[in-house]
């Protein structure tokens, strides 16, 4: 057991210098420039959000950004005034504890399975994987090039490169994959990257080629929340099953069981 704890440790602290790394190729909102469609709708949100990416910044580092003036966690609701509200955070990275999480507690022993994370980003599903699981091959599909080159970096610089591959491509020229997926991967992925046409031709793709029965869906949010605004042609309830999760088996500190709780499982019928 002390050998156990001391190989996860070492697995934790190699994931933060990965987050390091990145950190050190990105601006501090972990965003590039070339991802038009993702900020146009982050400015467009009804209240003020600011992405923060949670695999690179957990929230001490946080504190720390804003101590620094780097960063708020409030915006001024009237120019001038001491009249101020909470700032929205936004993701489309799991944070340590959430990967810590899927891999220890939502998903089984993945020995000898494909892992797919769709719109992979930084890559901290397939890093995470990789430390933290026997998945024999973890695939990242990403179409942005610039998040591909960063994964690939770190996928040399840290030796990955026997069981992580990954795909600069759309999802919806991906069918192969998905078919002989595992393990499906899907944090935040459409919403702020595709209009709703194409979020709903999206899902009607994957749920017309992740099939293979017994098959496991990770998704952030539900399945139902992210199809509720969309005109989708996925029938849930011929397609999937949800499986419930023990949210208490996480028993580190600082647990935040909200992020928790939005993460969501599903097998294929």
């Amino acid at each position: 057991d002390d050998f156990d704890e001391l190989v996860v440790s070492n697995n934790d602290v190699v994931l933060k210098n990965i987050a390091e790394d990145l950190r050190n190729h990105l601006p501090i909102e972990a965003m590039f420039n070339s991802e038009h469609q993702a900020m146009q709708k982050i400015h467009q949100h009804p209240l003020p959000v600011i992405h923060v990416d949670a695999f690179l910044y957990d929230d001490d580092f946080v504190d720390s950004l804003c101590e620094e003036g780097k960063m708020s966690r409030s915006y001024c609701t009237e120019c001038g005034s001491y009249k101020t509200a909470s700032l929205e955070f936004i993701s489309h990275s799991f944070s340590l504890m959430e990967l810590k999480f899927l891999y220890q507690h939502v998903l089984p022993d993945l020995t000898g399975k494909v892992v797919v994370d769709v719109g992979s980003r930084l890559g901290a599903v397939l890093f995470a994987g990789y430390l933290y699981s026997s998945a024999s091959q973890l695939y990242g599909v990403e179409m942005n090039a610039d998040f591909c080159q960063l994964q690939e970096m770190m996928i040399t610089k840290y030796q990955f490169i026997d069981r992580i591959k990954v795909v600069n491509a759309d999802i919806c020229t991906q069918a192969s994959l998905l078919q002989k997926a595992d393990v499906v991967v899907m944090n935040n992925v459409f919403e702020y990257f595709l209009d709703r046409q194409e979020q709903a031709r999206a899902w009607e793709f994957i749920a017309c080629n992740v099939r293979n029965r017994g098959s496991l869906l990770v998704t952030v949010p539900s399945l139902k929340e992210s199809l509720s605004k969309l005109q989708a042609d996925v029938q849930l309830s011929q397609w999937v099953e949800e499986m419930q999760l023990n949210y208490d088996m996480y028993m580190e500190e600082d647990v935040d069981r909200e992020a928790l709780e939005q993460i969501h499982l599903y097998k294929i019928l």
